[in-house]
């Protein structure tokens, strides 16, 4: 699929619709900060702006989430249940959705994005109950968030902690967090405009892709 030029996306961010969800498609529209949001076909495919965006190295940990990673006893793993923790995120009941934007199709694309090593999981579990998680995908040095589940408290705050960890160790520049939100506002994400968020982009080629599996060190 030829896309539009991202910067000719509305005021919402649309951009284009149709399409399919094969491997390649979705590696041309994450490489230029484009997703796919939709409930029922067609495809509709999103560059929203200003762009919502959290640097690793700059994540923001309370005093009282500081004292959680102290004394918790939830414990981290990474790709070890991808497509259940889609699934979790799937269940996740959100303001002003009737229905989930995560449907059968999109579990099976980005679980195919999996297998290819692109797509990547961190899982929280309490003893062997997964309680919260997030997923995305990573592409030269951005990871492109694309949701989150807690059923605990605090659950969702340390995987995203844990996750910025992980990129930081790895070199990566950026977390796309898509939208904005209270919740990744007050860990530290920021507002790019399009412009700057598409120079990020733009440079983000030069980088090559770290693909595989993440291993738990």
């Amino acid at each position: 699929m030829i896309f539009p030029h991202p910067l000719l996306s509305k005021k919402d961010g649309f951009l284009a619709y149709g399409g399919d969800l094969l491997p390649e498609t979705i590696l041309t529209a994450y490489r230029w900060g484009i997703f796919p949001w939709y409930s029922e076909p067609p495809i509709l495919w999103w560059f929203t702006h200003p762009r919502c965006v959290l640097i690793p190295k700059k994540v923001k940990i309370s005093k009282s989430m500081r004292s959680f990673l102290k004394k918790n006893t939830l414990h981290i793993t990474t790709d070890q249940c991808f497509e259940k923790v889609v699934k979790e995120c799937a269940q996740v009941k959100r303001q002003g959705q009737e229905t989930t934007w995560i449907s059968e199709e999109i579990i099976e694309a980005y679980s195919n994005m999996h297998k290819l090593g692109y797509a990547h999981s961190i899982e929280v579990w309490d003893d062997n109950v997964l309680v919260g998680g997030l997923y995305g995908l990573a592409l030269g040095k951005i990871f492109y968030g694309e949701s989150m589940f807690s059923k605990v408290s605090n659950a969702s705050k340390y995987a995203l902690i844990s996750l910025c960890d992980i990129l930081d160790c790895k070199g990566f520049h950026l977390i796309d967090c898509q939208q904005e939100t209270n919740h990744i506002i007050s860990m530290g994400a920021e507002l790019f405009s399009k412009e700057k968020f598409f120079k990020k982009i733009k440079n983000n080629f030069q980088f090559e892709d770290l693909v595989g599996k993440w291993v738990q060190k």
